[in-house]
């Protein structure tokens, strides 16, 4: 039975409290939580679970053989650090650190110690978005042209980190998934409204190898929530609508063929003959917990289970990116070089 200890209960802290305490391999013996409200509500809904307002409580408890991090995104680096020195391993919520150098440390730092480090990027374990790399990676698409990733909604609004970090960080550790590598280049724009100097929008483009671009659009400061992505292939195209639960895929049978002449093409006719019409399809997805998913993963890892889709290393690459993103809307939307990490 693996002892687990949870650092923050805030939004995010009760459903990752609730996978691992409801597990057969494993039990939540504390949570650490600084505000005295939700540490109450964490002792009713969980009778059996120690809550603390000090982390040192978790930290120190040999029982304890994970910590789970669900805190800001700017306190990360510090809890995962400690978690870590005191032989811990650690799931910590994305994004790793909010910096690159630092997420870089953490991971040194757990290869050290030999224990292990992962990151939350629970779309990594969401099933439609496991089926789509699968008809990615058999070619089914033909040569990738760009994907385009929409990710919006009115709040929660952050204040430690912009949009980016918050909502663009689950569209990069998608892009890396889908693409099997990391973008050299990034050009970043963004708004700041509602709190000066964090972003409440964010659009990037990301330049991957063999010049795939990825297009995405990050709004906590919209009055939709969308999770759409669509990769654009040279013989069919999929998109992911991650608000549609039962039929989350479709695969398009249509693109654009050899242009006509330009005199033909100028009229209806010659534009619809440029344009080639196919069939929809929509693939069975089977359901499934993305969260339970990834606490599954974690677990796994824990026993020995070998790699994971999102360690520690695969979490810096992400900030990698990020950190490229800041840099570019510093700079005016400058193109930015993406750090090579790992």
């Amino acid at each position: 039975m693996t002892g687990i200890g949870v650092v923050g209960a805030g939004h995010w802290g009760p459903h990752l409290i609730r996978n691992f305490d409801d597990h057969l391999s494993s039990r939540v013996l504390w949570v650490a939580e600084m505000e005295d409200r939700r540490r109450k509500a964490i002792s009713e809904r969980f009778p059996s679970t120690t809550v603390t307002a000090d982390a040192a409580d978790v930290f120190n408890d040999q029982r304890v053989d994970a910590v789970i991090v669900a805190t800001p995104t700017s306190t990360h680096a510090s809890i995962v650090r400690d978690a870590l020195e005191a032989g811990k391993h650690v799931l910590v919520e994305k994004p790793i650190a909010h910096g690159l150098e630092e997420s870089v440390a953490l991971c040194r730092l757990a290869d050290e110690v030999k224990k292990v480090l992962m990151v939350g990027h629970v779309f990594l374990f969401n099933p439609a978005f496991r089926a789509a790399k699968e008809y990615i990676d058999q070619d089914h698409l033909g040569d990738l042209r760009y994907l385009s990733m929409v990710r919006t909604n009115l709040g929660p609004v952050r204040t430690d980190v912009n949009a980016a970090w918050d909502l663009a960080s689950h569209d990069v550790s998608i892009a890396n998934f889908w693409l099997g590598a990391a973008p050299l280049t990034v050009t970043a724009t963004g708004g700041s409204w509602l709190n000066e100097g964090v972003h409440d929008v964010v659009f990037a483009t990301l330049t991957f190898p063999g010049e795939v671009l990825v297009h995405i659009e990050a709004s906590w400061l919209n009055p939709r929530k969308r999770r759409l992505v669509a990769v654009i292939g040279a013989e069919r195209m999929l998109t992911v609508d991650d608000m549609d639960l039962n039929e989350p895929i479709r695969i398009y049978d249509k693109g654009v063929v050899e242009p006509v002449s330009d005199d033909v093409a100028d009229t209806f006719v010659g534009f619809r003959n440029q344009i080639r019409e196919g069939d929809v399809r929509i693939p069975h997805v089977t359901s499934g917990e993305p969260l339970r998913a990834e606490c599954d993963e974690f677990l796994r890892r824990v026993a020995g289970g070998g790699d994971t889709l999102s360690d520690g290393w695969d979490g810096a690459r992400v900030v990698a990116v990020l950190d490229a993103m800041d840099r570019s809307m510093a700079a005016g939307g400058v193109s930015t070089q993406v750090a090579r990490v790992g």
